[in-house]
């Protein structure tokens, strides 16, 4: 769930690897697909190793986010042998699974000793788990991503900002815990002029296109209450999709679109999030948390002037799931090959060269190592971000509930179509007509 970015996150750094792969099955060359964003150079960088290890040479096919799915579904709903490999959405695995694109991977795992429960639990389900909740495995966790928040640290800081903001809110400027301080924030620096530059409070996510305006307000929706189904009923989606927190949190992601974005947000996803940020624009920004490294490096932005925070809390506290799981493809004829790529992957010292290099493991021996949290200034955001995610549907028919999602929310949003209410009970209704054609209910 990410769009292409432009520069190499992180430096290669000297790791020693450690013990060789005994009794590899040999291929000259795997292609491994995925999307086309910085993670994935970190990627290329990273399989040198594989390659050293097994003389498997390792060809990629990275293709931009905005046409990810399309490329990538239609490649395996047409049983194409392109991909040996494949770094999947976290959306398809129902999908894939059902449908036989993926290898199960359980007696694979078993034989070689790799343990999910080594793994970050969230991402297990996430990413490998189908059905959710049970121990039928489809993918290795491969990218660990999630909704956070960057802030402008040098403007939050300045003296007078920070008394004229304690005079007219009673509490300190600093990184918001709970979407009331969120707001405040960005209503204190929207259209305020810093260093001879008008500024606003904050970026949304608010594309309609793909997937953009969910991502964003899922995480708020979550804070308020927002179920997708009965927690004792599959699918029983009245009152809990449309529940009155829910049309609350719906409502007050409006209100921060109206009154805090910058002029011109109505299409706003990762890409344009971070372009408002990096060009000084806003003081705050929602974005997966795949862009800090990068935003960290910038020039302009990065170093001691940004700051990085977990989604903030409500009635409840809940953050967007983004990432992937690596996935070997059943249609491919270098299988076995592809599986000793998985083996060499989920290994603990690749794991840990993975997020030296820009990657984002889900490896607990890495995520949870003492010096994790201060390995980089965004390692700490990023673990308690991992702590608190939900995912969007990952039934087969995601896609369909996915469009549905987006057109209700951005109409309400973005449009200013009806009312919440309206927009959150159509969608039940939407979902439902989904679910019926699935036999679901």
């Amino acid at each position: 769930m990410q769009k292409t970015s432009k520069a190499l996150l992180g430096l290669a750094t000297a790791f020693v690897m450690s013990s060789a792969l005994p009794n590899l099955a040999k291929a000259d060359e795997l292609t491994l697909c995925w999307a086309a964003w910085d993670p994935a150079n970190a990627l290329v960088e990273l399989s040198k190793d594989f390659t050293a290890k097994t003389g498997t040479q390792m060809k990629f096919e990275f293709v931009p986010w905005t046409s990810y799915a399309d490329r990538f579904l239609n490649e395996l709903n047409s049983h194409g042998k392109l991909c040996d490999l494949i770094i999947g959405d976290s959306q398809w695995i129902g999908g894939s699974a059902e449908n036989g694109h993926y290898v199960k991977l359980n007696d694979f795992f078993d034989k070689e000793g790799i343990k999910m429960d080594d793994f970050v639990p969230a991402t297990v389900v996430g990413y490998s788990e189908w059905p959710k909740n049970t121990p039928n495995y489809w993918a290795l966790p491969a990218m660990g991503d999630v909704v956070g928040w960057t802030y402008r640290k040098d403007w939050f800081e300045k003296p007078e900002l920070q008394k004229e903001f304690k005079a007219k809110y009673g509490w300190d400027l600093a990184a918001p815990k709970t979407y009331d301080q969120l707001k405040q924030i960005a209503e204190f620096f929207q259209k305020r002029e810093i260093d001879g530059k008008t500024v606003y409070g904050a970026s949304i996510y608010t594309e309609r296109g793909s997937e953009g305006i969910t991502m964003g307000v899922t995480n708020v929706l979550y804070d308020w209450g927002f179920q997708y189904d009965n927690p004792k009923k599959p699918y029983d989606m009245e009152g809990f999709v449309n529940s009155d927190d829910a049309v609350k949190g719906l409502e007050f992601y409006k209100s921060l679109y109206d009154c805090c974005t910058p002029p011109g947000s109505s299409n706003v996803y990762m890409v344009e999030s971070a372009d408002a940020f990096k060009s000084g624009q806003v003081a705050m920004q929602m974005n997966f948390a795949f862009t800090w490294p990068g935003l960290y490096k910038d020039e302009k932005v990065g170093g001691d002037r940004i700051g990085f925070f977990p989604n903030p809390a409500e009635k409840a506290h809940f953050a967007q799931l983004g990432g992937q799981g690596i996935s070997v493809v059943s249609y491919s004829d270098k299988r076995d090959a592809a599986l000793q790529y998985i083996k060499w992957f989920a290994q603990p010292d690749v794991q840990a060269k993975w997020w030296e290099l820009g990657g984002f493991s889900c490896l607990n021996s890495v995520v949870n190592a003492p010096s994790f949290a201060k390995s980089q200034p965004y390692a700490q955001a990023f673990l308690d971000s991992m702590a608190i995610v939900k995912d969007f549907w990952a039934e087969p028919s995601y896609a369909s509930l996915l469009q549905a999602m987006q057109k209700r929310v951005h109409n309400y949003v973005v449009a200013g179509n009806g009312t919440a209410k309206e927009a959150l009970d159509g969608l039940v209704k939407d979902w439902g007509d989904v679910f019926k054609d699935d036999g679901k209910i």
